[in-house]
This record gives C-alpha cells, sequence and structure tokens, in this order.
C-alpha cells in the first residue's frame, strides 16, 4: 500500500483479518478501491466482491466437470438468494466446497472456497436494504455465470451476436456499476453532481466497458478453454471464425505439415485488426463514462476509488493497442511499478478532478488538452 494519507488503509467494517487478507489475495487492485470507500460502502461491496469472486471460481473452473460446477453454483446462488438459514443446503454447501477447494491449483482461490461458510453470513449482517441489493446483483452476476458454463461445452464455443456480447457485459459486470451507484445514493445523499438516473446510465457503461477489456486482454487465453467472445457475426464481416483466432493465437488444433502455417496466422491476426482496433475504441468509450462518472463525484476517496479502474484500464488499453491483434499471444497488463508510480502522481496532486483528468488522458496516449 502507498504510504501516503490519501492512501492510508481502513479496516472494512463486518470482515475478521482473515477474510480481509482472502480479498486482498483474489484482488489487490480491486481492493485499493474498496478501502478507499466511505465506510458505509466498504461492507456490502467487500461481501458482494467476496462472495461474486467464489461464484466465478466456480464457473472458471473449466478443469472440472460441467454437471459439479452447475450443481454447486446453483448451490451457492440459492444460499446467496435466501433471507433464512437452509441447514441441510447449509451442510451440502459445506460439503460440496471443501471438496471443490481441495481441486483448486491456486492457493488463493483454494483459500476463498474453504471460508466461503464463513462468509455467507456476513451478508445477513448487513441492513436489509443492502442485502437486498447485494443479492439483487449476484443474481445477475450468477446468471451471466450459469449462461456461459451452458455456451461453452466441449471443444471451441463462440458468442454468437453483439447483442450476446453486450447482455453478458452487463450481466457480469455493468450491473455492478448499477450496484455501486444505488449504494452511493442510498448512503450518501447528494453525492454526486449529476443526476441519479445519468449516473445509473454511466456507472453500468463504465462496468460494462470494464468487462469488455478483461475479453479482449485475456481472449488467448480464454480461446485455449474453448470460449470465444467475439461474436460470430462480428468475426464474419473480416472473413474470419472462432477456429481461425485459435489457430494464430497458437492454441488451436491443427496438422503441424500444414503448409503456409505461420503465414496463414499472420494474415489472420492483419485481418483481426480493424476489428480489433473498434473494440479497443467501444472500450476506451465507456471508460471515458467511467471517468466521467468518477469526476461527477463529491467525497475524494470515492473519486479515488470509482476513478482507479478506469486509470488503469485507460493503461491497459493503450498496452493492448500498441501490441496489436499479437495480444492473442501475450499477456497484457500494467507494470505493478507503473501502479505505484501513478498512486504517487495523485497523491501529490491531492486526488483532484484535474490532476485525475490529465492522468487519464495521458494514460490514453491522447494528446493534453
Amino acid at each position: 500500500m502507498l504510504k501516503h494519507p490519501l492512501f492510508s488503509q481502513r479496516q472494512h467494517p463486518g470482515l475478521n483479518a482473515e477474510q480481509r487478507k482472502l480479498l486482498r489475495q483474489v484482488s489487490r487492485s480491486f481492493d485499493l478501491s474498496i478501502r478507499l470507500l466511505p465506510a458505509a460502502l466498504q461492507a456490502p461491496v467487500a461481501i458482494g466482491y467476496l462472495l461474486a469472486r467464489a461464484t466465478d471460481t466456480v464457473a472458471d473452473t473449466t478443469a472440472l466437470p460441467l454437471p459439479e460446477r452447475q450443481v454447486l453454483l446453483t448451490l451457492m446462488s440459492q444460499s446467496i438468494d435466501s433471507s433464512q438459514a437452509h441447514t441441510t443446503r447449509s451442510a451440502e454447501l459445506n460439503r460440496l466446497t471443501q471438496a471443490f477447494a481441495a481441486q483448486q491449483t491456486d492457493p488463493h482461490e483454494r483459500a476463498l472456497m474453504k471460508a466461503l461458510p464463513q462468509c455467507l453470513p456476513l451478508l445477513h449482517t448487513l441492513t436489509e436494504a443492502d442485502q437486498a441489493s447485494v443479492r439483487q446483483v449476484l443474481r445477475h452476476i450468477t446468471r451471466g455465470q450459469h449462461l456461459d458454463m451452458t455456451r461453452f461445452g466441449s471443444g471451441l464455443q463462440a458468442l454468437q451476436t453483439e447483442a450476446e456480447l453486450a447482455h453478458y457485459t452487463w450481466l457480469v459486470a455493468g450491473c455492478v456499476g448499477e450496484f455501486w451507484t444505488e449504494l452511493c445514493g442510498r448512503h450518501l445523499p447528494g453525492y454526486s453532481l449529476l443526476p441519479q438516473a445519468e449516473m445509473m446510465r454511466i456507472g453500468r457503461e463504465y462496468g460494462m466497458g470494464l468487462q469488455r477489456l478483461n475479453i479482449i486482454r485475456d481472449a488467448g487465453a480464454d480461446l485455449a478453454d474453448g470460449r470465444c467472445y467475439w461474436p460470430v457475426e462480428t468475426l464474419a464481416q473480416a472473413g474470419l471464425t472462432p477456429a481461425m483466432l485459435a489457430q494464430a493465437a497458437h492454441i488451436g488444433h491443427y496438422s503441424e505439415n500444414t503448409s503456409g502455417h505461420d503465414t496463414g496466422h499472420a494474415d489472420t491476426l492483419h485481418a483481426l485488426n480493424p476489428l480489433y482496433t473498434q473494440w479497443l475504441d467501444h472500450t476506451q468509450t465507456q471508460l471515458a463514462d467511467g471517468m466521467r462518472y468518477a469526476l461527477a463525484l463529491k467525497p475524494l476517496r470515492l473519486r479515488l476509488a470509482s476513478a482507479l479502474p478506469a486509470l488503469i484500464g485507460a493503461r491497459t488499453v493503450a498496452l493492448l493497442r500498441q501490441a496489436g491483434p499479437a495480444a492473442l499471444q501475450q499477456r497484457v497488463k500494467m507494470p505493478r511499478h507503473e501502479v505505484r508510480a501513478l498512486l504517487w502522481r495523485i497523491a501529490l496532486g491531492l486526488g483532484s478532478a484535474a490532476v485525475l483528468q490529465r492522468e487519464f488522458l495521458q494514460l490514453s496516449g491522447q494528446p493534453q488538452p
């Protein structure tokens, strides 16, 4: 953590030391945003994030049989959605999560799954209104995760249309922007310079943009797991297919004796370039909505908490532009030393709106006004 009063650590209300440690381990960058939040927002956001991260672990563990993951995710969804304890269901959930945890290779995700039975009761420590908000956002998220598991079975599968992509990004992330905004409106009257309806709209776009960024950044790994989030109808405009992308990323199954193999892959990446640029432009526009959202916030720490993902996202988009479609074959991420330098620049500028706007433009590679 940066040693500056502006980024001083705050304990997450409602979480014990072990749960706070889990939160840091499963998301270092978002954990910083949560720590910056006003106290009234920290508990519902932190608890919602821990539960969403657990359901995401179940949905994404493709090495395990699909039926097992579907059963566990359904049971988790039912437990989260219930306002009352259910002894039989709790015992079964505990048994399944412990068995699932034992099969996890990532130590942090293993620890999260083992701790799930202790995390679920945290939901009941929130006010009834906040419980309802957390349940609603998790209902959307788990719906998206169930769709993912249904769509992506054996072999390489892809989304078909841009409408499917937009719906998916709203389910798993756009609804989070709405959730965040709803909590702000409830706990921080007068928190924004913009009307609540506009904050809900751009908050939704912000979340969807962050998810689109994840999709572009993780495209190579997703293709390796048989998942293509780039719609078939859009790829077809460039004469491409999901299988061609998988092969170009050196993760498809093809004959080693194919003539012109390397040239064909280079041609695929070249053909992808216009679409790749369009996707990054779309994502950049949504991140700009995120900065507009953050700059409309009056409380300083809330403004910083909301701006950080957009700032890191802007730099990631710039790095993806530099890499081009070859990013399918490599991991693109903002280096940790750059993140620390960014935090120092924000701290020295006292987190002002002008500083945040300047950083966004600079990290995006855009000319300064």
